[in-house]
């Protein structure tokens, strides 16, 4: 059974940084495209693949000021925010697809976490 399960949300003021953690269990999470998304509209942040090297993958608005990175020894994937918007507010999933290299697309994840909320206070 797969489960993700993101943490490190929480409230923050324009211009802070905050890092989100997205712990993994039940895949082999090496081989897995670990992403971002945000929104009711799963928008897509990040994504990052291994391949004996990471591959990176970013949406134009958070290009810059967001970093994704993983831990495969920990199964975790992270994202560090700075330079915080109220437009970054949204609830932030983690999400793992069995395909390379890192994707956009929403649909072509299979696994989520159930969410963490981040708040961007003007």
């Amino acid at each position: 059974q797969v489960q993700l399960v993101e943490s490190g949300g929480g409230l923050v003021q324009s211009g802070g940084s905050l890092r989100l953690s997205c712990a993994a269990s039940g895949l082999a999470f090496s081989s897995y495209t670990m992403a971002w998304f945000r929104g009711k509209e799963r928008d897509f942040v990040a994504a990052i693949s291994w391949r004996g090297g990471n591959t990176y993958s970013y949406s134009d608005s958070v290009k810059g000021r967001f970093t994704i990175s993983r831990d495969n020894a920990k199964n975790t994937v992270y994202l560090q925010m700075n330079n915080l918007k109220p437009e970054d507010t949204a609830v932030y999933y983690c999400a793992a697809s069995g395909l390379t290299p890192p994707r956009a697309l929403s649909n072509q994840y299979a696994y989520w976490g159930q969410g963490t909320q981040v708040t961007v206070s003007s």
